[in-house]
């Protein structure tokens, strides 16, 4: 989520908004307290502890009803981090950050974005969380390490009715050990009350407003929040939009267009140079799919391990998130075209949340068990062949069934109430949507904008997942501008690509 763009739209291009940033609380409750200690267990992405620790940093557990139906019942202790406001100036209150997923850990994350968020931090308390059912509050697991890298290394290729089988059987086996392992929390994740819980936080943190901002999934959360919340909403940004209104089929389709679109991006940048994966965009795209054939027969050996067609085809879209990776994506593609695997196979376990040392985090466990939830579809047998064989004809390297073979098997029940959005009687809302991201297609964002009622669009050019951290000066001056002034983007506001 990292690239550089040159930027010239910046407070020029805003209006004020109406929003204060701490208005008056509409709550009498006594706020529940966090207690904030040392941090002792955070992770980079490869999971090792980080080089170095920010002392000011940190970390706390914010006890919450796992059944909000008995709010008096049990509880679940969400995990929390903060960095406390650095600037002389007034301080403005929190901004509680949602990085996407849904499964992605907010504590870890935040640390490792921290950097990039220095002008904030000037002004604000930057808090983040791992949302139930994500690795420290009570992280969905389903099963061990060896059971992960069976499921992860599944192929996808050839699209036949053995594959098919093998992939049904092994929803059904990681379905179960869900069930076994994390049987008790799977009914109470989910986006619903994951906003439930982050009204908390505001409440904790001493907010009488939410200031926030989300990425990718969390721009659905942040949706729902304020569909629940409107009153209680302060300034609020949205990055990356998902359409929660979409079908799995509508889902799978738009975002295997959106990679397969990215896909042939990477591969025009690549032939411009000495592309080591050919010397064209038809024959670079020709040796990818006869490398794709190649290990759906004959996996690569990387170190006592497979590289699967699977897993490869799971690098490969690792690395199309940001342009920045790009490079390391030419490296590996070149690599395992001369038998090598150890870069592709690098980029799928940063997918997936493999360490080194064969454990897995919650980033995909926590995924089907929050987006299952969170809908009552449940596709049948033949509303999933008919979205694979559309999305194989989009992209043969991207195209599956995508989340909605997993969620028919699933151990809890879902619900849509996840799946509406209206923030009617709300503060204003930023959305912002890239036209190169491959994960949230450009398409959501007008969509989502429109459903909350309350919100203005910004439109980055550029390429990658999510633009705020993407290294564009231009989105992250519109944003840190109604963040930090209230000054609210023009309508049509458009940020270009570098």
């Amino acid at each position: 989520m990292r690239r550089v763009l040159a930027a010239a739209l910046l407070v020029a291009a805003a209006g004020c908004s109406t929003a204060p940033a701490e208005p008056a609380s509409q709550s009498t409750a006594e706020p529940d307290k966090i207690a904030w200690g040392p941090c002792t267990d955070l992770k980079r992405p490869d999971g090792e502890p980080p080089a170095r620790q920010d002392a000011s940093v940190r970390c706390g557990k914010l006890a919450v009803p796992l059944d909000y139906a008995k709010p008096d019942g049990e509880r679940l202790d969400l995990a929390l981090i903060k960095l406390p406001a650095t600037g002389k100036a007034k301080r403005l209150g929190s901004v509680v950050f949602n990085f996407g997923g849904p499964g992605a850990s907010g504590v870890d994350t935040l640390d490792q974005a921290a950097k990039m968020l220095t002008t904030l931090r000037a002004r604000y308390d930057l808090v983040s969380f791992d949302p139930r059912g994500v690795e420290r509050s009570s992280g969905v697991r389903c099963g061990d390490g060896a059971a992960m890298d069976r499921f992860t290394s599944l192929d996808t290729l050839p699209n036949d009715d053995e594959t098919q089988r093998a992939i049904e059987a092994a929803n059904k086996e990681f379905a179960k050990l869900c069930q076994q392992n994390s049987g008790k929390i799977l009914p109470h994740i989910g986006t619903v009350n994951a906003a439930r819980d982050m009204d908390r936080i505001r409440a904790a943190v001493g907010d009488a407003k939410l200031n926030y901002v989300g990425m990718s999934y969390g721009t659905q959360l942040g949706g729902v929040y304020a569909t629940q919340y409107p009153k209680n909403v302060g300034r609020m940004v949205l990055d990356a939009p998902l359409d929660p209104t979409v079908t799995f089929e509508q889902r799978t389709l738009a975002q295997t267009r959106g990679f397969q679109k990215a896909y042939e991006s990477f591969l025009r940048a690549c032939v411009k140079g000495a592309c080591p994966v050919g010397q064209d965009q038809a024959t670079a795209n020709a040796n990818v799919g006869k490398l794709m054939n190649r290990l759906a027969g004959k996996p690569l050996q990387v170190n006592g391990r497979e590289l699967t067609q699977g897993l490869a085809s799971t690098g490969v879209a690792a690395a199309l998130y940001s342009e920045l990776t790009w490079p390391f994506l030419e490296q590996a593609l070149g690599e395992a075209l001369k038998g090598r695997g150890e870069a592709l196979m690098y980029l799928a376990d940063s997918y997936t949340g493999r360490s080194e040392d064969g454990t897995y985090s919650t980033q995909m466990t926590s995924f089907p068990a929050i987006t299952c939830v969170d809908t009552a579809e449940r596709p049948d047998e033949a509303s999933l062949r008919r979205t694979e064989a559309a999305a194989l004809k989009i992209s043969p390297l991207f195209g599956s069934e995508g989340s909605g073979g997993l969620c028919r098997v699933w151990p809890a029940k879902g619900s849509d109430e996840a799946r509406r959005v209206d923030a009617t009687g709300s503060a204003p809302i930023l959305v912002v949507g890239g036209k190169g991201d491959p994960a949230t297609p450009y398409e959501w964002a007008p969509k989502l904008t429109a459903q909350l009622k309350t919100a203005t669009l910004v439109t980055y050019q550029g390429e990658g997942h999510g633009a705020y951290l993407s290294g564009s000066k231009c989105v992250q001056g519109l944003v840190d501008s109604y963040l930090v002034d209230g000054k609210m983007p023009e309508r049509g506001a458009t940020c270009p690509a570098a």
